[in-house]
């Protein structure tokens, strides 16, 4: 069912319709009503007799109760929504102009058989698997900062200062700006220095400022050395990306925005394994890379969830490292995924292909 727009439709008020089975039922909504938020504090017991009454199955009531002091009513039902029930077919509304979004939406009761345990197992799952990212990251950082500083640091001690080093863009000032984005970068990469604590950057600090480009990479964030490396002249980026099998310096670049992405995602424990993926990779020719293929022209389930990031992650990891583990560890965590089969849930909702253990394995 297409879009189903009312006559009436302005910018105060909007129109959802929805087809619940046979029933037919249209809500209408003013931006100018109360839109105070009115759901009323809970507490656990409450909280637990409102997912029963839902179709929440809970098996153990004592177990239930620690999982939900523990990690938290809110949170856990983000892990929740995947077992909710959806609606027909509906109206988009404006927010929903996204081809990523279903025009189904998530009703409050469960689907038939999810149980409360399944949800804390998903949790769990998903857990573990931002600690495996969280490893596959620190490596790509660490390696990336050291190539940067490797070949700036060849020509210039302090290369970071000299505007000849960057491409013009980074250098230049922009219509109501005050500062470049050169000065900006410089600024925060102060803020890190001041900031440090390490016994390095003291003893450094007392010799001299400013520090050697080897020595200040050592405080960059993944922000900080993404933004540097985005602004490198092409050919810079081009001999560093290589060297990650990436032969285009602009689409590695567009991967390690997207590994800042996923690292924050991670760092700050949000919700990883369905979730549509906001700043999206340029992508390779399948000809230099295969596995490219699976990602190219696809669903766009499988081409916004976070496995092709995954794959990314191991393409990049098998060049720092070719005897890595970490794809083989990665494999056999999503092997381990919870089996809620029939809720209709599995490693397909992470964006992964049928054939996403062989192409780990590659």
């Amino acid at each position: 069912m297409g879009q189903i727009w009312p006559k009436y439709y302005n910018k105060t008020r909007f129109c959802t319709k929805v087809i619940h089975s046979s029933l037919y039922y249209s809500q209408v909504i003013s931006f100018e009503d109360d839109m105070t938020y009115k759901k009323p504090w809970l507490s656990v017991e409450d909280q637990l007799k409102l997912l029963r009454q839902r179709g929440l199955q809970i098996d153990d009531h004592a177990v239930a109760k620690a999982c939900l002091e523990r990690i938290g009513y809110y949170r856990l039902s983000g892990y929740m929504y995947a077992f909710r029930q959806r609606s027909g077919e509906c109206c988009p509304l404006p927010k929903r102009q996204d081809p990523r979004k279903t025009d189904r939406i998530a009703v409050d009761n469960f689907k038939q058989g999810s149980r409360l345990q399944d949800c804390v197992d998903l949790y769990v799952f998903d857990k573990k698997l931002r600690a495996i990212v969280l490893d596959a990251l620190e490596r790509v950082e660490v390696a990336v900062r050291v190539d940067i500083a490797h070949l700036l640091g060849e020509r210039d001690t302090f290369a970071y200062l000299s505007v000849s080093e960057f491409h013009t863009s980074f250098c230049k000032l922009r219509k109501k700006n005050t500062k470049t984005e050169h000065a900006i970068w410089l600024e925060k990469q102060d803020v890190l220095i001041d900031r440090s604590k390490e016994e390095f950057i003291t003893h450094n600090k007392k010799i001299g400022l400013p520090l050697a480009i080897w020595i200040a990479c050592e405080v960059w964030d993944f922000g900080t050395m993404v933004t540097i490396f985005g602004h490198m002249k092409p050919k810079d980026q081009d001999q560093i990306s290589r060297r990650y099998g990436v032969t285009n310096g602009r689409i590695f670049a567009s991967w390690l925005e997207t590994f800042n992405y996923l690292r924050n995602i991670c760092a700050h424990h949000s919700r990883l394994w369905n979730r549509n993926i906001e700043k999206l990779p340029q992508l390779p020719a399948a000809n230099d890379t295969p596995w490219v293929a699976s990602f190219v022209d696809k669903n766009q389930n499988t081409s916004t969830r976070c496995f092709l990031e995954l794959m990314m992650l191991a393409h990049v990891l098998k060049k720092i490292n070719p005897n890595s583990s970490w794809p083989t560890r990665l494999r056999d965590h999503l092997h381990s995924f919870p089996t809620l089969t029939k809720v209709g849930l599995n490693v397909a909702g992470m964006g992964a292909p049928a054939d996403w253990a062989k192409m780990l394995e590659q």
